[in-house]
This record gives C-alpha cells, sequence and structure tokens, in this order.
C-alpha cells in the first residue's frame, strides 16, 4: 500500500486494518505505510485531520502513534514546531477530557517526550518545556474529567524522565533526570499530597467513578515520585527486599511531619481495595527511605509512627482479606526489618504489642497456606532477619523473638504437613512440585528454626517418629489404600525437608553442643527412613522422598562434612581424650554420637559411604525419573570439589565400581532407549565432569588406567563407526552421538592438567573426531545433535589452567585448531 492516500475515509481504513484487522497481510502493509507516513512532509497535517475529524478512537490513537515518533527522532523538530504540538494537544485534550483512555495515554506521552528531550532548551531567555507544571494546574481547576488528565500529565512526565532510552547518551539522561528531581519532582509530590488531603476533607463517594480515578491517578503519581531513580543506581526490581530508597534531603520536611504518613494511613483504611492497595505501596516506599535522611531521634519518630500504622492495620485486619493489600502488606512489614535495626525496633513503645500482632498474623497466613503463597516470602524475609540479629542487639529491652519464633516454625511445620491430605484429596497443585519457592522458604526457616532449637527439634521428632510408624504399617498393610499411602509419602517428603532444612540451620545461628545431639538426634530418622526405601526398591519407591532425601544429604554434607570434614575426622579418633580436642572441632562429632549407636555411623568417613551408596542406588533405579537422576548428580558433584573430600571418597568401594563401570548396564541413564528423552541426556556431562575428577585423584601419568576408564566410550564409537559403514539404525547413531558428545565435554571439563587433557586429546584424535565431524555434516539442521558436539569443541578449545600449552615439538595446537575450523565451516556450510 503507498502513500497516495489523500481522503480521511482512506486513512481510517489503515487505523483499521493496523489496530483490529486480523488479516496479517492488511497489518503488514499498514505498518509499512504507517512508516511512510511519519516520513512524510504532510505527517503534521494529517494527525491533525484524524484527531479534529476522525470518527473512531483508532484513528486518533495512529496520530498520537505518529507524533510520538516524529518527536523521538536523533534529528529534533524546530523547537517552535515542537511547542505547538505541545500546546495543540493541550489544548485537544483539554477540550475533549472523555476521550478513550487509551489515547489520553497516547497523546500525553508525547507531551512528556517532547518535555523530556526539550528540557534544557532555552527560548527568549526561558527554559519553554518546563512550563508544563503551570500548565497542569490550569487542568486542576476544572471538572473532575480535566483534574484526572492533569494528574496524569505529572504521571507520564515523572515515569518519562525515569525511564532510561538506551539510544541515547546515559549522561545526558541523568542530567534531565536530576534536573527534573532538584527543580520539579518535590513540588509534584507536595501537589500530589495536597491532592489527596482535599480527597480525605470531604465525604468520599465510592460509587463515584469519576472520583475513585482521580484518587486513583494521584496516588499512582505518589508512588512513581517514590519510585524515581535518585542517585542514578538503576536498582533491579527483581531485588525487591533489598531496596532503599535515597530521598533527596530537600525532601526532609515532608518527611518529618507525622500528617504524611498518617494520610497514606487514613486512606488505606478508607479507600476500597484496589485503591488501598496503591495507598500501601506508598507506605512501601516510605518505609524504606534510607536512614541517614534523619538524626537518630528524627528516625526514632519515624519509626514510632510507622509502627504505629502498623498497629492500626493488624488491630483492623477486615482490609487484608483482599491479596492485593494482603501482598504489600507483606512487603511493607519486610521493609522495616531492612532498614531499621532490631535494637531500634525494640525501643518503640508499642513493639511488644505489634511483634504478638506479627506474629499472629504470620501464624493465620501459614495456616491458609493455599492464599497468596509468594506473599508468604516477605512475612519470613522479616522474621529471618529479625532472628538473625538477635546476637547483636545491645539494648536491654525483651526483643521477645525467643518466644514468637518457635510459634512461626511450628506454624509452618504443622501447616504444611496438613496441607497434604488437602492436595491430595481435592486434587490440588501440589507445593512440593514448585521446588524453587519450597526451597526458597526453606531456607528462610533454617535461621528462625534454630531460635529457641530444643522445641523444633522436639516437635519435629515426635512428628517424624508419628509418620515413619504409620507409614510402616501401611507398607505391611495388605489392604492400605493408595490415596492414604500417598498422604503419608508426602508428609515424610516434608518432614525431610524439614530436617535438613534445620541441620543446615547451624551454619546461621548460634550453635551448643546440645543443639548438634539434636540434630545428630533427628538425622538419625533420616538415614534410618533411606535404609528402609532403598530396601524396598524398586517396587517401594517414591520421587518427592527422595528429592527430599538428596535437599536432607546436602545440608548434612555443608554442615557436618564440608570445610569441617578434616578436624571432624581428626576428632572421631582422638575422643577419648578430650583434653586433646579443639573446642570448635569437639562440637561437631556431637552429632555423630547418638548416629554411632543407632546407625555404626562413627564419623565422616562412614557418612561419605552412606552418601556414595546412595548416589549408586538412585542412579542405577532411578534412570527413568529425570529429576531424581539429575539432583543426585548434582549432589555428586558438589561432593567431588575439593582435594580434601576427593582423596576420602576414592577410597570408597562404590566410587571404585562406578570408576569402573560406568556403563548403561549398571546406570540405566547412560543408555539410549526412545523411553529416554534428548533432553535427559544433559545430566550425563555432571556425571562425567565428578567421575573424571575422582579419576584425576591418582591418575598421575597413568595412559592405561585412562584408556580403562574410556574403554565404555570407546566401544560406543566403534559402534558407532561400524553402523555409519553400514548405513543402518542412523537414529540410534544419532542418540549415541549425542550422549558421547555430553560424556566427552564433561570429561574435557574436569581435566585441568596439560597431561591429562593430553590423554584425553590422544585418545580422540584421529580416530574419533572425524565421526563427530561427519554427524555434524550428516545432521546440520538439527540442533538437538549439533548442539552438544558444538559445545565439546568449544570446550576443548577452553585454555583453562594453560592446558592447551603443548609441548614446542608437539603439533597438536595446529591438529586442534584444524578439526575446530573444520568443524565450522562444515556447520556454516
Amino acid at each position: 500500500m503507498a502513500l497516495h492516500f489523500q481522503s480521511l475515509a482512506e486513512l481510517e481504513v489503515l487505523c483499521t486494518h493496523l489496530y483490529i484487522g486480523t488479516d496479517l497481510t492488511q497489518r503488514i502493509e499498514a505498518e509499512k505505510a504507517l512508516l511512510e507516513l511519519i516520513d512524510s512532509p504532510e505527517c503534521l497535517s494529517k494527525c491533525q485531520l484524524l484527531l479534529e475529524q476522525g470518527t473512531t478512537s483508532y484513528a486518533q490513537l495512529l496520530a498520537a502513534t505518529c507524533l510520538s515518533k516524529l518527536v523521538s527522532r536523533v534529528n529534533p523538530l524546530p523547537i517552535e514546531q515542537r511547542i505547538d504540538i505541545r500546546n495543540y494537544i493541550l489544548n485537544y485534550v483539554a477540550s475533549q477530557p472523555k476521550l478513550a483512555p487509551f489515547v489520553i495515554q497516547a497523546l500525553i506521552q508525547v507531551i512528556a517526550k517532547i518535555t523530556k528531550l526539550g528540557w534544557f532548551e532555552v527560548q527568549k531567555d526561558q527554559f519553554v518545556f518546563r512550563e508544563i507544571i503551570a500548565d497542569v494546574k490550569k487542568f486542576l481547576q476544572g471538572t473532575v474529567e480535566h483534574c484526572i488528565i492533569g494528574v496524569i500529565i505529572l504521571s507520564e512526565l515523572t515515569q518519562e524522565m525515569n525511564l532510561v532510552d538506551y539510544s541515547r547518551p546515559s549522561a545526558k539522561h541523568r542530567k534531565i533526570a536530576t534536573s527534573f528531581r532538584d527543580t520539579s519532582l518535590k513540588d509534584i509530590l507536595v501537589l500530589a499530597c495536597s491532592l489527596l488531603k482535599e480527597v480525605l476533607a470531604k465525604p468520599l463517594n465510592l460509587q463515584d467513578q469519576g472520583q475513585q480515578s482521580l484518587v486513583m491517578q494521584v496516588l499512582k503519581l505518589v508512588l512513581s515520585c517514590l519510585s524515581f531513580d535518585f542517585i542514578g543506581s538503576s536498582a533491579d526490581e527483581s531485588a525487591d527486599d533489598l531496596c532503599t530508597v535515597q530521598i533527596p534531603t530537600t525532601w526532609r520536611t515532608i518527611f518529618l511531619e507525622p500528617e504524611t504518613l498518617d494520610l497514606f494511613f487514613n486512606l488505606y483504611h478508607s479507600l476500597p481495595p484496589l485503591l488501598s492497595q496503591l495507598a500501601l505501596s506508598c507506605l512501601v516506599q516510605f518505609a524504606s527511605t534510607r536512614r541517614s535522611l534523619f538524626s537518630s531521634p528524627e528516625r526514632a519518630k519515624y519509626l514510632g509512627n510507622l509502627i504505629k500504622g502498623v498497629k492500626r492495620i493488624l488491630e483492623n485486619p477486615q482490609g487484608l482479606s483482599d491479596p492485593g493489600n494482603y501482598h504489600e502488606f507483606c512487603r511493607f512489614l519486610a521493609r522495616l526489618k531492612t532498614n531499621y535495626q532490631l535494637g531500634e525496633l525494640v525501643l518503640v513503645k508499642e513493639y511488644p504489642e505489634v511483634i504478638r500482632l506479627i506474629a499472629n498474623f504470620t501464624i493465620t497466613s501459614l495456616q491458609h497456606w493455599e492464599f497468596a503463597p509468594n506473599s508468604v516470602h516477605y512475612l519470613l524475609t522479616l522474621w529471618q532477619r529479625m532472628v538473625a540479629s538477635v546476637p547483636f542487639v545491645k539494648s536491654t529491652e525483651p526483643h521477645l523473638l525467643d518466644t514468637y519464633a518457635p510459634e512461626i516454625t511450628k506454624a509452618f511445620i504443622t501447616s504444611r504437613l496438613e496441607s497434604v491430605a488437602i492436595v491430595v484429596r481435592d486434587n490440588l497443585d501440589d507445593p512440593l512440585d514448585d521446588t524453587a519457592t519450597v526451597f526458597q522458604q526453606l531456607e528462610q526457616l533454617c535461621t528462625v528454626s534454630r531460635c529457641e532449637y530444643e522445641k523444633t527439634c522436639t516437635l519435629l521428632v515426635q512428628l517424624f517418629d508419628q509418620n515413619a510408624q504409620n507409614y510402616q504399617k501401611l507398607l505391611h498393610s495388605a489392604s492400605a489404600v493408595n490415596m492414604d499411602m500417598t498422604i503419608q509419602e508426602g508428609r515424610l517428603a516434608w518432614l525431610v525437608y524439614l530436617v535438613g532444612t534445620v541441620v543446615g540451620g547451624r551454619l546461621t545461628y548460634t550453635s551448643t553442643d546440645e543443639h548438634d545431639a539434636m540434630d545428630g538426634e533427628l538425622s538419625c530418622r533420616v538415614f534410618q527412613l533411606i535404609s528402609l526405601m532403598d530396601a524396598g526398591l524398586p517396587q517401594c519407591s517414591n520421587e518427592k522422598i527422595e528429592l527430599a532425601v538428596l535437599w536432607f544429604l546436602d545440608q548434612f554434607r555443608k554442615t557436618y562434612v564440608g570445610d569441617q570434614l578434616q578436624r571432624t575426622s581428626k576428632v572421631v579418633r582422638l575422643r577419648s581424650d578430650v583434653s586433646r580436642v579443639p573446642e570448635e572441632a569437639w562440637k561437631i562429632v556431637k552429632v555423630y554420637a547418638r548416629m554411632s549407636e543407632v546407625l555404626g555411623i562413627t564419623d565422616d568417613n562412614h557418612v561419605l559411604e552412606t552418601f556414595m551408596t546412595k548416589i549408586v542406588t538412585n542412579l542405577k533405579y532411578w534412570g527413568r525419573c529425570e529429576p531424581v537422576i539429575s539432583r543426585t548428580l548434582q549432589f555428586l558433584n558438589d561432593l567431588s570439589v575439593g582435594y580434601i573430600l576427593l582423596k576420602k571418597l576414592v577410597k570408597i568401594d562404590a566410587v571404585k565400581f562406578m570408576l569402573k563401570n560406568h556403563t548403561s548396564e549398571h546406570f540405566p541413564f547412560l543408555g539410549i532407549s526412545d523411553s529416554y528423552s534428548v533432553s535427559d541426556f544433559r545430566c550425563r556431562t555432571t556425571f562425567y565432569t565428578a567421575l573424571t575428577r575422582l579419576l584425576m585423584v591418582d591418575l598421575g601419568e597413568d595412559e592405561d588406567e585412562f584408556e580403562n576408564f574410556m574403554l565404555p566410550l570407546t566401544v560406543s564409537f566403534e559402534t558407532v563407526l561400524q553402523i555409519f559403514n553400514n548405513n543402518f539404525k542412523q537414529e540410534d547413531v544419532k542418540r549415541m552421538l549425542i550422549g558421547l558428545a555430553r560424556d566427552l565435554r564433561g570429561i574435557a571439563f574436569a581435566l585441568n592438567t596439560k597431561t591429562s587433557y593430553t590423554m584425553l586429546f590422544d585418545w580422540m584424535y584421529p580416530t574419533y573426531l572425524p565421526i563427530l565431524q561427519r554427524a555434524i555434516e550428516q545432521w546440520y539442521g538439527e540442533p538437538a545433535c549439533t548442539t552438544p558436539i558444538l559445545k565439546l569443541m568449544a570446550e576443548l578449545m577452553q585454555n583453562r589452567s594453560q592446558r592447551l600449552n603443548f609441548d614446542v615439538s608437539s603439533p597438536n595446537g595446529i591438529l586442534l585448531f584444524r578439526e575446530a575450523s573444520k568443524m565450522i565451516c562444515t556447520y556454516a556450510i
């Protein structure tokens, strides 16, 4: 569609095709015509025609879109023309305040862009584009519709000033944003607050849509002001709980007035949920104000006002039944602890009552686990940080966390166990399936759970014993109902997760000898459950329990096997002579006392043997379950990092077995059967990385040992070569090559010395690299095949730890380059 249209009717047909047309070809043609229209000398006149005589909102939207692109050009329009466009749009929206909201929004964005891009432009010694604030005040003196338009202009302008345009110099953006902050932003905030005070001063008519819309826009304006990037830090919004609002010092007077906070708390209590959550969003920003804005007495007074507001909300919790209000209030509570120290909070007069109310609110929230689960994160963040701060509190005022933290932990534990039956019977989404959320919540709970740890441990022991007994009864019962078994397994999975969590909490909280003994008591039960579950394989198996067990083992490793391993092993050997044992190391061995009595696990060597036995068992029996295999291999990979651990691991029979028998016969996940997805092959890289690290401990320059280790891969490559030569079962070849490429990449990743890398290269070249070249040539259009092979080549090219610095007489460097370049050319052509 060329630009031959002259009439309004033709322009409106263009708009119809562009915005609501269903024919893709017509829409593409309309987009091309739009670009031609923007470049046309008639653009402004056509936009004016559409705005003044257009019969549809889409015609007006097209005009606004064209104007926006026109004023955003790198080479700007003349200043007089931009002033005319701005004034025209202001007059247009003033004369037609009942335009479609999206049209008003689009036209106001044009004004905001003109204002931002011309912020420093001068005409007759005046910053002509800064007059927008005065122009807006004229709107505020008109009808409700005019007031709404005026507020939207300020809101859009604030957001536009805060928006980084990466197509323009960032220094220019910061210069404009800083000038706007210093000259206009405070006035806009004061104006918005005065409008909100006027709203509260009159009786609120919640049925009046115009008034509701005005309040909503004003609250959004305040939120835009408080969310402004004041210092150019471009804060990452995903790090929500770490945010501090860098309010300018010139705003102190606004924040020191108690009426400012009272205004927003009153708005929360007076407005319907859709609006009250915006008031809470503003309060979140007020609670995040930087500490250095106030002196110590001023900060205490400001915090006191915030706490009074929290108390008032919790004493009248009706509004929190709305998910939006609930979520914002949880964020508000989390921000209080982010910006204020526990020592400051306990000095507030209302603290004892408020901490009780917050505890009750948290317990109720945890019990209603299906309601707004994403908001619980903020409540657990609050308690985690409160409990973590306890050792640093110097105030004599009681913090009362030893009273409430155990109640929070108990509520979390019992609510999760009670949720299992509801999830199973009502066929709901299982929270355990959302592992990212579960892990996040457990990591927060681990700190809270260590406060008054005796209570937590007693509860977990009681619940674990009770549920383990019920599970054993069901296992031995001929009349057991599947649903009852599923419920019991779900509860055990949660309990194993929780035991792992509290054991891992030792690293985050001050621990005692008694606490370590309790960890041993709890750990015994999980290790016994592992033995029970593994003895029943493959008939008796549950994926969720297996994943929970792997979480527990990893937490136990981090706490009692990792950095403490060397000292712990000394302690166990010297246990009879306490005087010769380092204090910290002696405390660690307490965890083994009960485990020694019940399970015969006396030291870290026995624990590592248990770990490896579990890993081998999982790899044998869970080959078809990718989540279990993947998590098991990640655990093995974590164990294989660190020389001290590796030296101990290679002495274990299970490890020796793996090094000599890494075939699909013993570990089904290494097979190429159609029952395995090609995407599941990715875990093989992790497996061979860990296995190669174990091999390297005693390998040295023993080429025969390396050849023996590579024997299963040699057999696979020879099979591939044979099939290639006979041209049958091509699909099997492809799957085999994908697996081999991932295996070799894992091996190459772990070989960080020149000697070991040379062994691998000599094994691959010249026999097997041509097979990979042929695979690229044959299946170049299938990423499932080419990606693993190309990633293997990229890994082989990595000069990690100078491993590619071959001897001067060696041609390996040239050969490697030749093979890599040949593969790139093959793939590209």
